[in-house]
């Protein structure tokens, strides 16, 4: 079984979940039950162990392999932890052996996650002064990583310090992650959050109210980072008013062999708009555009913070 936190159903009620299947772990990764780059990695490295334990043949544990990999095609943490757990797997000279190496290098992978965000956390805190204020836009805390988190990481590390840090967390629309995941995570630490609809960014940054940015990253890539959508925006408007733009991501999420052009970015269901929740809020023939992230060129970009320490992007060559 895997089990995992239904994020569908924050902040009104806190689930566990589990998966037996792999079909049903990929439905899950596809309706946002378990979402983030880290996270991802996680699941997908697990959901190899659910292919090795199910599969009746070489030929359907590929299959499903191949199904998780491709569950969600921009955050390439996914593709990562699946091919660890699968390549782990492929050492075993039995079905066996196959469940007992995926397991193993499933556990290597969430694992090695808290110690990462616990370092982008303290590489991470050293940027932040007593008193700022935090802009960050989705949600990039613990419940997008196993644990602690990456641009959250680094406000819980600066916090744990005794830094006084705010956090403004942008609704995030059209799914509202910054709304209903990261105002819940802050609140639950009580650090103190204020949360704002995404198009009042740039107000409150005329304001002087907002002292740095920074977000996590599905992707980093040759010429910059893919996020979650709105991303770009925020990063405009934090180079027009001299705001540093920090993105923070582990190295696993790197991709350095390819260029923004080179990637696919996931278009979702139209009715993500249309609706929300249960309320119609669109007229249900109206076209609609709905990418889940954009891209963001380093030009813009203070710095990348990883587990290895602040990388500026002329320097991450």
């Amino acid at each position: 079984m895997v089990a995992l936190i239904d994020q569908t159903l924050l902040p009104a009620e806190y689930r566990i979940v589990t998966y037996a299947e792999v079909d049903t772990l990929v439905e899950a990764i596809q309706s946002l039950k378990v979402r983030g780059a880290p996270a991802l990695g996680a699941a997908g490295a697990f959901g190899v162990v659910l292919a090795c334990i199910n599969a009746q043949d070489d030929a359907s544990l590929s299959r499903a392999v191949k199904k998780l990999r491709e569950a969600r095609p921009t955050a390439v943490n996914l593709s990562y932890g699946v091919d660890r757990a699968f390549q782990a797997a492929l050492r075993g000279t039995s079905k066996r052996e196959r469940v007992e190496y995926a397991l193993a290098e499933a556990k290597r992978i969430a694992e090695e996650d808290i110690v990462v965000n616990r370092q982008i956390g303290e590489h991470g805190s050293a940027l932040l002064e007593d008193g700022d204020v935090v802009l960050t836009h989705c949600n990039a805390g613990r419940l997008a990583c196993v644990d602690w988190g990456t641009a959250l990481g680094v406000v819980r590390t600066a916090v744990a310090q005794g830094k006084l840090i705010e956090v403004i967390a942008c609704e995030t629309r059209p799914l509202n992650q910054g709304s209903r995941l990261t105002a819940w995570e802050l609140i639950q630490d009580d650090i103190p959050v204020t949360l704002i609809t995404d198009s009042m960014s740039a107000a409150v940054m005329r304001q002087g109210i907002v002292d740095k940015v920074i977000v996590g990253a599905d992707r980093v890539v040759r010429d910059g980072v893919f996020n979650k959508i709105g991303t770009y925006m925020h990063a405009v408007l934090a180079k027009a008013h001299e705001i540093p733009f920090y993105v923070a991501a582990p190295r696993s999420s790197f991709d350095l062999k390819r260029r923004s052009d080179e990637v696919q970015i996931e278009e979702r269901a139209p009715e993500e708009l249309i609706f929300c929740g249960a309320n119609q809020i669109a007229p249900r023939d109206v076209h609609v555009y709905n990418p889940a992230f954009d891209f963001t060129p380093f030009e813009l970009i203070e710095a990348v913070i990883t587990e290895r320490g602040v990388i500026h992007p002329a320097e991450i060559f």
